[in-house]
């Protein structure tokens, strides 16, 4: 019996330990998001075990523990008809409001899920729920892209997913068959979705053949770039959680199929030292010295080493293919963007791809918003139904929402 009252106060320590981090005092539901990230970090490390041993693959179990979790949850959607098709080879799922006899054409937002390229679906109960708020708030046909995922497949079939189903979607006689105003389109994504909404937003806007093009583009915490893994938000949020450093650099790496044994490289950019040829006429695309405010620069500074690898770029040419790292687009092609929506967060490694966006994009003309929320972190907006439900979700996810109801 005195084993168990030594055991036990040792235990609580150890998990008391392995819960904290030190996060700024800004952050929301503090001891909520260390539990979240810890309990994350737990399963991540059982599914690297299991892979480990040649068992399967991490990312498949890690989804497969994640849509297992989420189908314990129910979320009512009685006011909003949910049905599952396929746009041209693509899986989607679409929730429409219920129509009135004299009603006019309804607005309509293409959605695409975050996760890394790799996790989650338009089927969980996270982005079920979102995307039924959103119908419900805007009165709105939303159509939420089930991209193939890492490792199924890498990149672009992501990419050439969301673009052939948004594609699909815009076809006049698709919009009738949905009651949609071709003329109120917005298309939008959260992290690695918000990155595929605005590749998938550049490439919409060179296509001379589209009849209809999206009004809008709303980017939520958007992965942008793998250029630098320097800038201030990568530096400052280094171990923050939902998404830490080497976390996404891992995420960059599956989605181009690439070495894992490069990650340290990728992370001191190795990948665009001086001295590698094929970075230089994106250097200045992605000079966060210009494009930050001195608020969002503080005291850090560039990471730029004189010598380099180029053998990366040569191994992972798409690290500089702007159909993923929408950030390096030419500015021609900025300057036909859609009017834009960009939520970022302070406590994010991903803030400055895009406040580095925003900027870009007001450069070329286009009209921008940029919305900043000092107190929330990566990955907030989906978690707002228990026990994954934090006071930063409602906030950003409100915000998100306030904005397409006046501007779409």
């Amino acid at each position: 019996m005195r084993a168990v009252w030594v055991l036990l106060p040792a235990l609580a320590a150890l998990s008391a330990y392995y819960v904290y981090l030190p996060l700024p005092g800004t952050v929301s539901d503090s001891w909520k998001l260390m539990l979240l990230d810890a309990t994350f970090r737990a399963v991540q490390q059982t599914c690297h075990l299991i892979h480990y041993f040649r068992l399967s693959h991490h990312l498949i179990v890690l989804n497969y523990l994640i849509c297992t979790f989420d189908k314990l949850k129910s979320v009512s959607s009685e006011h909003i008809n949910i049905t599952d098709a396929v746009f041209d080879g693509v899986e989607v799922r679409v929730f429409e409001p219920p129509g009135k006899p004299d009603e006019m054409l309804k607005r309509s937002v293409v959605y695409i899920h975050g996760g890394g390229w790799a996790l989650a679906s338009a089927r969980t109960s996270l982005y079920n729920n979102l995307c039924r708020i959103m119908a419900e708030s805007l009165n709105a046909v939303v159509v939420s892209v089930e991209y193939r995922l890492v490792p199924e497949v890498c990149f672009p079939e992501q990419f050439h997913d969301a673009l052939r189903a948004t594609k699909h979607f815009l076809q006049p006689d698709v919009l009738a068959e949905y009651s949609v105003d071709p003329n109120r389109i917005a298309i939008s994504g959260d992290s690695a979705g918000g990155n595929l909404a605005a590749a998938v937003c550049q490439q919409l806007s060179k296509d001379e053949h589209l009849t209809v093009r999206p009004k809008l583009q709303a980017l939520i915490y958007p992965v942008l770039q793998a250029f630098d893994f320097n800038t201030p938000s990568y530096q400052q949020n280094m171990n923050m959680p939902v998404l830490p450093r080497y976390v996404m650099i891992n995420y960059w790496i599956d989605y181009f199929n690439g070495n894992h044994d490069l990650a340290h490289s990728l992370l001191i950019n190795n990948h665009t030292a001086l001295d590698v040829g094929q970075a230089l006429s994106y250097r200045g695309r992605l000079n966060w010295t210009s494009l930050l405010p001195s608020s969002f620069k503080k005291n850090y500074k560039p990471v730029v080493q004189p010598t380099g690898m180029a053998e990366i770029i040569q191994e992972i040419p798409a690290l500089l293919d702007v159909r993923a790292v929408p950030l390096l687009a030419e500015n021609e092609t900025l300057q036909l963007q859609p009017k834009t929506y960009i939520l970022t967060c302070e406590n994010d490694v991903l803030r400055d791809d895009g406040v580095m966006y925003a900027k870009r994009l007001e450069n070329a003309g286009v009209e921008v918003t940029l919305d900043h929320f000092d107190d929330c972190f990566h990955g907030c907006m989906i978690f707002t139904i228990w026990p994954t439900d934090f006071s930063a979700g409602i906030q950003t996810r409100n915000s998100y929402i306030k904005w397409l109801d006046e501007n779409l």
